[in-house]
């Protein structure tokens, strides 16, 4: 069977995937003692990711992910940061083509930092667009664009 006729691979599930997302968001606030500009090696799968998902998949295990990161807490910490890297490791390893944003604003006149993901040029399962608000400082993207900026 051809790549080009074979089925996406199925999204990540099973038994291990909720301890999966949970461990990984879990030691993320030790990922923060990285500078940010060395984050992507961490972040990026080693091996060539399944075929990118529709949209609705990529919607749905973030919407997935969310309720265990909520599910999670007070073992995980709460917080834009976490959600952010778990999302986008994640959703990277299903094939998604995924990037991750940081930004800096001011919100309710005070000065405030911010990241989300953006899949296919918006943010993903955001409660509000966060761009009007915070401009971005910095981007992870997936691999080939990594390396090409």
């Amino acid at each position: 069977m051809s790549s080009a006729t074979r089925a996406p691979a199925p999204l990540p599930g099973g038994r291990l995937f909720a301890p999966r997302v949970l461990l990984f968001a879990a030691v993320v606030p030790l990922l923060l003692y990285r500078r940010i500009d060395r984050l992507a090696p961490l972040l990026e799968p080693r091996r060539t990711p399944p075929p990118e998902p529709p949209a609705p998949a990529v919607a749905a295990l973030a919407a997935r992910i969310d309720r265990l990161l909520a599910a999670g807490r007070p073992f995980v910490r709460a917080g834009c940061l976490t959600r952010g890297l778990t999302l986008y490791y994640f959703l990277r390893r299903a094939g998604a083509p995924v990037a991750l944003c940081f930004g800096m604003g001011e919100v309710d006149g005070a000065f405030s930092g911010h990241c989300w993901v953006v899949h296919e040029g918006e943010p993903l399962a955001e409660k509000r667009d966060p761009r009007p608000l915070f401009a971005e400082t910095f981007r992870i993207a997936p691999a080939a664009a990594w390396r090409s900026a």
